[in-house]
């Protein structure tokens, strides 16, 4: 999220949490549009922030200045790092996932060190600009149905209005059971940051 007024509106339609990005590489960099000061305000929606290879001290001085009540973890985090940062906060470590790779390998490190995980789809292609940003590309479920993940997670990689019935079925899964958010973004914006509030609040009670 990167403005202020669609973050209340996300409070008043009882989302539970809103994604605030600090890196500033990407589109969505939260700081370029939202002091830390309106993030910290914020009391009635939980604040997720989401940084990518960051040092200990950015981590914990955001999560201080911004009262955050989850971090994201989206580069390439070790175990070793996600596990300082559990000591202070929960921590979602997010895994990109393409075809043919052994998902239970990956994050088997991470299992005793991080609260939940969140899975988004691969980039295409290496070497992109923003290797760690969101493809907007639809994630394989099915790369998930033979696996016991163990951990509550957040589904992402391009979830937009149409995929309600999908979710449903998803969610009645062996894989499913552990299903514990949806992370929706790119297809229910306008413009990078900025959200279409309508189809946001269409979804929430198609899924309800």
């Amino acid at each position: 999220m990167t403005q202020h007024e669609q973050v209340l509106k996300l409070e008043e339609l009882q989302v539970s949490f809103a994604g605030f990005i600090y890196y500033p590489k990407s589109p969505r960099y939260a700081l370029r549009h939202l002091t830390t000061s309106q993030i910290k305000a914020l009391k009635h929606i939980n604040k997720v922030g989401v940084f990518v290879n960051p040092t200990p001290e950015e981590v914990l001085y955001m999560i201080d200045e911004c009262r955050l009540h989850m971090v994201q973890l989206h580069g390439d985090e070790t175990p070793k790092f996600c596990e300082r940062i559990a000591d202070y906060i929960s921590v979602v470590k997010a895994f990109r996932i393409g075809a043919g790779e052994n998902l239970e390998y990956k994050i088997a490190p991470y299992m005793d060190v991080c609260d939940m995980f969140l899975f988004d789809t691969a980039p295409a292609a290496k070497g992109a600009e923003n290797p760690y940003g969101g493809t907007g590309q639809k994630f394989n479920w099915s790369l998930l149905l033979d696996v016991d993940v163990g951990k509550p997670y957040f589904l992402s990689g391009g979830i937009g209005p149409d995929d309600v019935a999908g979710i449903q079925s998803f969610a009645q899964t062996r894989a499913g059971k552990a299903l514990f958010a949806l992370d929706v973004n790119s297809r229910f914006e306008t413009s990078p940051g900025v959200k279409d509030m309508q189809l946001i609040e269409t979804f929430i009670k198609e899924l309800q």
